[in-house]
Formats: structure tokens, sequence, C-alpha cells
């Protein structure tokens, strides 16, 4: 082993032992381009270093291993990158967070271009991400990894475990803000992908809201995507285009939307016509586009809830109808569709109704729920406990802030010396 390298391997067990992971920190920064300028000797270092003990000084080598790997054989890399986040001392790591996240980056970024099978990177990242984690409600950088996996995979469930805990903080490199902000956004993106997958409109509505409300002074590709399906969710769920928030940034209005114009035609056709032949012939226009954008299901899934609202509407006027009538009325091709649509709409607990195959008839039903059974006593008391939860929690986050120094600093000047922004002016700098 060349002696630079036993240098390494003495320095990483010095400082380890001595709890010094600062220091160690500092120095294994400084040792990137040693370790990247001695690939063959790695695994020879690796040997004499424990995986638990000296976790620091192990991860630097697998970063490298894995961020300079070319046209060789990945199994082998994999296979360490699993076993050291199996392995490895979470408080250790802690203390370079930075280097964590970017060899899950490029762990996850190898499986995805090499077209290997991402299924087995979902218990990776999963481990990862609990093994960096402080609390549970904490965000990390590789949360978009592993909803990118589960993207891949089609396997969502690992994802919605993370996914339905609201985030309150935020783990983040100091000196790396703006790769924060990217993986920020794609979580958001990807989460409000997966929950559109998964048919949670709500959810994945407030998620594509979060990717294109989040502060920005510059246009994000990733926030184009998501505005484009806002408005495809919006229309789905709620059958009109939602306005974006007040605090969203100006960039928004100024460039979004002239670049999303296919998707604002087809809202307003949508809105503005209600009849299926002309929303079908906006998508027939504009196909290309959707299909470039990776959007014709959701856009496919609009066109059928027009059906959906004429079916709906059909239950408030009328207690029997026979197929062919409801086909004619939705504006359906043949009555075996029409019973397609009433089946769903049923199996969802869009409408109550039933079917008899013998005459062809639906009978529609009010909604049986009473409100009533313990069941939904149980349901109320649970999003009871979430408000009180939820308040708690908001009551705490506020004192945070209010002990901050940037709060203090701003809340002790005087409003003569604040801009128009609330900032101080340059007068009390």
């Amino acid at each position: 082993m060349a002696s630079a390298l036993e240098h390494y391997v003495n320095n990483v067990r010095t400082m380890t032992s001595a709890g010094n992971f600062r220091e160690l920190v500092d120095y294994l920064n400084d040792s990137i381009e040693l370790l990247q300028r001695n690939q063959n000797l790695l695994d020879n270092v690796l040997e004499t270093l424990d995986l638990q003990h000296h976790s620091l000084g192990v991860m630097y080598i697998v970063a490298a291993k894995i961020t300079e790997i070319q046209n060789e054989d990945p199994e082998p890399v994999l296979s360490l990158v699993k076993r050291f986040v199996t392995i490895c001392n979470g408080e250790q790591v802690r203390n370079a967070p930075q280097t964590y996240f970017d060899l899950f980056h490029a762990y996850t970024n190898l499986l995805v271009k090499r077209k290997l099978n991402t299924t087995q990177g979902i218990p990776v990242l999963t481990v990862a991400i609990e093994k960096i984690q402080l609390i549970e409600s904490q965000l990390t950088p590789i949360h978009a990894d592993l909803c990118q996996l589960c993207l891949c995979s089609k396997v969502f469930k690992p994802a919605l475990y993370f996914l339905d805990v609201d985030v309150t903080t935020i783990a983040s490199a100091e000196d790396h803000q703006d790769s924060t902000t990217k993986y920020f956004l794609l979580y958001y993106y990807y989460g409000g992908m997966i929950y559109a997958a998964v048919k949670n409109y709500d959810r994945a509505l407030y998620f594509f809201e979060v990717a294109i409300s989040t502060p920005a002074t510059a246009m994000s590709h990733i926030m184009l995507e998501a505005y484009k399906k806002y408005v495809l969710i919006s229309l789905i769920l709620r059958g009109k285009q939602i306005t974006i928030p007040k605090y969203s940034p100006q960039v928004i209005g100024r460039f979004i939307k002239p670049l999303s114009q296919h998707y604002h035609e087809l809202s307003n056709v949508y809105i503005n016509s209600g009849s299926p032949e002309a929303v079908r012939a906006v998508i027939t226009k504009y196909q290309d586009t959707f299909v470039r954008d990776n959007n014709l299901g959701l856009v496919k899934q609009v066109l059928s809830t027009l059906y959906k609202k004429k079916i709906q509407r059909l239950t408030k006027t009328f207690l029997t109808l026979s197929l062919s009538d409801v086909a004619s009325r939705a504006s359906l091709s043949s009555p075996a569709e029409a019973e397609k649509y009433i089946l769903n709409m049923i199996k969802s607990g869009e409408i109550f109704a039933a079917i008899n195959q013998k005459d062809g008839m639906v009978v529609f039903h009010d909604d049986p729920e009473k409100y009533n059974t313990p069941h939904m006593y149980l349901n109320i008391q649970e999003d009871m406990n979430k408000i009180i939860e939820l308040n708690k929690k908001i009551t705490q986050m506020e004192e945070e802030i209010m002990l901050t120094p940037m709060f203090v600093k701003k809340s002790t000047i005087p409003e003569s010396a604040v801009d128009d922004k609330g900032y101080p002016s340059e007068a009390c700098e």
C-alpha cells in the first residue's frame, strides 16, 4: 500500500479513537483527490478499516469508488454500498452529511442510468434515510432518490411511508444550499407523481403546489413540470383550474404559464365547454406534447372525469335509468362502456348505485353513511388528535423562530428603519 494511503488509514484510526470527528472530516475532504487517484488500491485500504468503528473514513472510500466507476461491473460497488449503510455508525456519518448525500445520489444515478434493477435500491435508501434522520419528520436530500427509485420500480409503498409524514425540518449541508433546493423540489415533484399514481389526488395536488410555490428568483425545469401536472390534477380533483397561491414566486406567472399554453387551452375547453368531444379534440391536437411530457395518462383521466361528472349529475335527477340511456346522456360510446364507468364509480365511492344485469337497468341510491357508527366516531377522533398535534407543532415552531437571532434583530428594529419588503434598510446596517 502506498505510503500516502497508509497515512490515511493511520489518521482515520487515530482521530476516530480520539473522537475528533470535525478534524477528521476536514482531513477527509482534503484527501478526496488522493482516494480518486488510487482507485486500484482502495479495496486494500477497506480491509484495514472497520465499517462501524471507522464509518467516516470508509464512507469517503465508498464515495470515491462509486463516483469514479466507469464501464466495469457495478455489482461489487452496489453490494459495498448496501453493506456500508447497514453497518455504518449514524452518529459518525452525520458529521459529513453532504458526502453521505452525494454517495446515495451517485448510487441512485448508477441504478437508473445503467437501467439496473432499481427495486434492489429501495431498501438501501430506506435504511440510509433512517440512519441520517434526527427525527421522523426531517426531510433529507436522499428522500428524492428513494421516490425516484420507487417510481422507476412502480413500487410505491416504501416511499408512501415517508411521504405520509408531514415535513417539519430539513436536513442540509450549509455549503450546498443549491443542491438542497434541487432535491427539495424533486422530493415534492416525485411525491406528487407517486400520489397521482395511487390516485390520492388531494395529496398529489398539495405536493405539486409546494413545488411551484417554493421561493425562487429563476425558473426551474422541475417547477415547470410540476405546474403542468398541477393544472391536470386540479381538473381531475376539483373540475376547475385552481389559482396558484399568492405567495408563489413571480416567475410562475411570468414564465411558467406561457410555457404551458397547451395545458391552459385544455383547461379552458374543459371548464368552458364541458364537452367530451371538444376536450378529446384538444388532446388529439397536442398529443405529441402530452406524450413528450409523460402526461398523457393524466390527460386521459381529465377526459374521464367529464364522463364521471355527467353520470353524477344523472344521480341527482333520476332514480332509475337503463344503461343505454346513461350512455346516451353521458356521451359514452356504448351501454358496455357506461356499465364499466358506473361499476368503477361504485367501487371508488363516487356514486351509490346497483345494476340489474337482467334488464340492464341502473338504480341510483342515496349515500348510506349516517355518521353515527363507532367507526366514523373513531375517524373523527383521529382527525381531532391530528389537529391538536398540529397545533402543538405550530406553537413549538413559532417559539423556535422567535428565539432565532434574525427574528430578534428584525423585531427590535424600528419601523422607520425597515424597507418595503420588511428588511433592514441600509441606514441601519
